[in-house]
């Protein structure tokens, strides 16, 4: 159990707490949501560290392989559907619902092809393209904004950010989604 590793395992158990703190506004909304976008926040970094740290000591594992990319899908999606399901951004659930459905139907076609591809003879291990990386930032950015807009413009009735950044996300989520197919359609063989 590297610290790479370490640093997964506390994302996953971070995650949660920034949900509590999103469905249930424990003392208050607005303290609620500054406790909720600090631990968002801190779980986003461990994400960026722990590759960086694995990939610098060469401290890459099977373990770290499996569990930081699930970690990182249980950090965002969970906070989506948390959202979605809170009445504090109530507002936004018509779109959030597509938008949050979008995201697991990506990841779920990703993880597939992911999975198809490294059990194919050549055994190739998808990185994350930089399309990825700019829709997991996307991702970032539209929950931590959703989080604090109302906080630190809280003349801004219509959320016009949040909505600027949920479009966004759901722009980069399609096509990273659309680009990792086209990069590994040749993997997708229905007689095989």
């Amino acid at each position: 159990m590297n610290l790479p590793n370490k640093l997964t395992i506390l994302r996953v158990f971070m995650a949660p707490i920034a949900m509590i703190f999103i469905m249930f506004p424990i003392g208050g909304e607005t303290a609620a949501r500054c406790i909720a976008a600090v631990v968002f926040i801190l779980t986003s970094l461990t994400d960026m560290l722990d590759g960086k740290i694995a990939r610098k000591y060469n401290l890459i594992t099977n373990f770290g392989k499996f569990m930081d990319p699930l970690a990182d899908k249980f950090m965002v999606i969970g906070m989506l559907v948390t959202m979605c399901a809170s009445e504090q951004y109530a507002v936004f659930r018509p779109v959030m619902v597509w938008v949050t459905i979008l995201v697991i139907l990506r990841e779920l076609a990703v993880t597939s092809l992911r999975l198809l591809v490294a059990s194919s003879a050549e055994k190739i291990v998808v990185a994350a393209s930089w399309l990825g990386k700019v829709k997991t930032v996307s991702q970032i950015v539209c929950i931590l904004v959703m989080i604090l807009e109302p906080i630190l413009l809280p003349f801004d009735s219509m959320f016009i950010f949040s909505w600027i950044t949920i479009a966004f996300m759901g722009i980069m989520t399609v096509w990273s989604g659309i680009d990792y197919l086209k990069s590994y359609l040749a993997f997708i063989n229905p007689n095989e």
